[in-house]
């Protein structure tokens, strides 16, 4: 029997915003908060074969060199009700950026059919009661951030349901190191 696990792969929010768009996701209640860094996916949660992980991270190393760091500004909130009881903050601009580079790391041996049509957010509040719902949508719609992307991030679902960074992919470097903010794991 082949082992499987659970990847992702995600763009990082930086400090501080990252903690307290975390910190208003726990505070309404999301039983997630703590399970799940607070970032952009690039690719939602995907199997794979442990058997195939050497070629996937030679995969998104040929992605994140092929790319610059770009400016990211989170702004608002919107949701996928009634479709989905999902609040998000929204970004206002990185959304073309994230666009390509999703579409790119969803190719080759990362190749799937999503359920849903690509739209880059940061989840807030994930399955809660409609009234915790719309107090997330009204609490941050004046919410506000901009930051420099510098590459992207492996994560692997954990047996514990906790979502941990297991590699950084810097843009436009052919060789894993820190990117130069250090990045999440500091080039790990």
């Amino acid at each position: 029997m082949t082992a499987t696990r659970t990847i992702g792969v995600a763009i990082a929010i930086p400090e501080p915003h990252g903690g307290a768009l975390q910190g208003y996701r726990e505070s309404y209640g999301d039983p997630l908060a703590m399970a799940i860094p607070t970032h952009v996916t690039l690719l939602p949660p995907t199997p794979l074969h442990a058997s195939d992980l050497a070629d996937v991270e030679e995969h998104l190393r040929k992605v994140a060199i092929a790319e610059q760091p770009f400016e990211l500004h989170l702004r608002g909130t919107g949701s996928f009700r009634p479709v989905s009881p999902v609040v998000f903050v929204q970004l206002a601009q990185g959304i073309g950026d994230c666009e390509r580079i999703e579409a790119q790391v969803r190719s080759g041996p990362l190749s799937r059919t999503l359920t849903f049509h690509y739209h880059p957010h940061v989840t807030v509040a994930h399955d809660l009661p409609e009234g915790v719902l719309d107090q997330a949508y009204a609490e941050l719609a004046t919410y506000e951030a901009r930051f420099q992307v510098w590459g992207f991030s492996l994560f692997e679902h954990g047996t514990d349901g906790v979502w941990r960074p297991q590699r950084d992919f810097p843009f436009g470097r052919s060789l894993p190191g820190p990117s130069p903010d250090g990045g999440p794991l500091g080039g790990r």
